[in-house]
């Protein structure tokens, strides 16, 4: 099986390239690739083609995204361009090779109303550029693929590279107060979660010689359970705290406070909370709670003192 990767460097690419290696041949490539046979920019559309006409994958995973939510305000155009320009370009060489596509999406193409978990089939509604983006591109694989899975997630981290956890500790050294927004709700989902179910996805959908067509769709993946921002950072300085971190905040004196008190550009979602039945049913998976993957991540960077 040879898997051609765009987006290796950023958080869920990064464990993709471990995640994918026992499955067959990954070759992988960012955004310094961009020229050459093998173009790493997905705002470069020819290369794009190109370098999947080149590679000739029998899978490509498409982990490069523009996740500026707030500045894609003002950038709309380049975050289309990424985020559905490029993944419908990937569509377009997939289909023509008779190879899958994987890429990831997002809550932010709901309007994030109620309390529920949003279903796959629920009516979209995007707030943000960033969110209509997201969506476009959807729309853009499935009108013009039929070997597709796209993944929605979200609240994703990483204990490489700066993640909500890290702010949460700075900010607690540093600060006399904290305050943190608690009328958000959502599942922490870490990239190691979602690298290795891709991979489990994968398999299924190349085992022996059948590729798996009525698998295409679009699923939610995103860790069991729920909690607000607040609840994430209380989780945080709790694990600090019994670390034998000194805070000048600690994990009880957090402050709460709702989305309007803390104002920006882009408007964010009060309900992430995904519906995951159909991706366990579909692929056999068990999704662990948050509160696993989020309590790993801080004895990583606590241990390593990475949390800066």
């Amino acid at each position: 099986m040879k898997i051609l990767l765009f987006g290796k460097n950023g958080q869920v690419g990064w464990e993709l390239q471990r995640a994918l290696q026992p499955l067959g041949e990954v070759i992988a490539t960012g955004r310094e690739h961009a020229t050459g046979e093998m173009c790493g920019d997905v705002s470069n559309v020819a290369g794009i083609r190109r370098t999947i006409a080149g590679v000739k994958p029998d899978v490509v995973v498409n982990a490069a995204a523009y996740t500026a939510v707030d500045q894609a305000e003002s950038e709309a155009g380049l975050a289309r361009a990424i985020n559905a320009v490029a993944p419908q370009a990937m569509a377009e060489a997939t289909e023509k090779l008779g190879a899958w596509l994987v890429h990831y999406s997002t809550d932010y193409v709901f309007p994030g109303t109620g309390t529920e978990p949003w279903a796959e089939e629920d009516r979209t509604g995007p707030l943000s550029a960033y969110g209509r983006s997201k969506l476009e591109g959807e729309q853009g694989i499935v009108q013009a693929s039929g070997r597709y899975i796209i993944l929605r997630t979200s609240w994703v981290y990483a204990a490489r590279g700066k993640n909500f956890a890290k702010s949460m500790l700075r900010l607690a050294r540093e600060r006399d107060t904290l305050n943190v927004v608690d009328d958000q709700f959502g599942a922490p989902t870490g990239a190691e979660l979602i690298a290795d179910v891709t991979a489990h996805i994968i398999r299924r959908l190349l085992c022996g010689r059948q590729t798996q067509e009525s698998l295409s769709g679009i699923y939610h993946l995103a860790a069991d359970g729920y909690t607000s921002w607040h609840g994430y950072a209380c989780r945080v300085l709790q694990a600090a705290e019994a670390a034998g971190y000194k805070l000048k905040v600690k994990s009880d004196g957090i402050g709460a406070i709702p989305t309007s008190a803390y104002p920006t550009p882009a408007p964010r979602p009060l309900n992430s909370r995904l519906r995951t039945e159909k991706l366990k049913q579909a692929f056999d998976l068990h999704l662990p709670r948050w509160e696993q993957g989020v309590d790993r991540m801080l004895e990583e960077i606590l241990e390593t003192g990475d949390n800066q």
